[in-house]
């Protein structure tokens, strides 16, 4: 009688896996979604207090940027959703996870952007010092290791070849 090798990962038709993958992408995009959308409409304040009109020529650019990112990474986070509900019922859920995980990612990148150019110009008012943008660098690495370092070296070392 021989060993049967442990059974790995789900036993589940393309259908049933697309469907998981996409309740999970789901599941992620509102965390994100809620994030952006809080620092996006912060930001969309800021242009009306009175000490906007005395930020320099610099940091008042800094923030037309980070608006832009916050309102690109808003469009990017919420796409999924406008691609599901346009796509519904058009058995191409499996096409329609691919694209949403797209939009996904870049709207993750954006939303870096926007929360970099944010501290940016936080930090720049609040100290007016020289090391603000080392902070800056360092927070930014401090998110590219925990949203993008650390997942890839996961999928590196636990991946099974075979899964791909």
């Amino acid at each position: 009688m021989t060993e049967e090798a442990p059974r790995r990962g789900r036993d589940e038709t393309a259908e049933e896996r697309a469907d998981r993958k996409w309740g999970e992408l789901i599941q992620e995009v509102r965390v994100a979604q809620t994030g952006v959308q809080i620092l996006f409409g912060f930001l969309l304040t800021v242009v009306f207090q009175p000490k906007y009109a005395q930020l320099s020529s610099t940091d008042q650019l800094i923030y037309i940027v980070t608006v832009v990112l916050g309102a690109c990474a808003t469009g990017a986070l919420i796409g999924p959703v406008s691609l599901h509900r346009l796509v519904s019922g058009r058995r191409v859920k499996p096409q329609a996870v691919r694209l949403a995980g797209a939009l996904t990612f870049v709207g993750l990148v954006l939303l870096l952007a926007t929360m970099a150019c944010s501290l940016l110009l936080i930090l720049r008012v609040a100290t007016h010092n020289g090391y603000v943008p080392w902070l800056v660098g360092s927070v930014v690495g401090w998110y590219l290791i925990c949203w993008y370092g650390l997942p890839m070296w996961a999928r590196r070392q636990h991946t099974d070849p075979e899964d791909d």
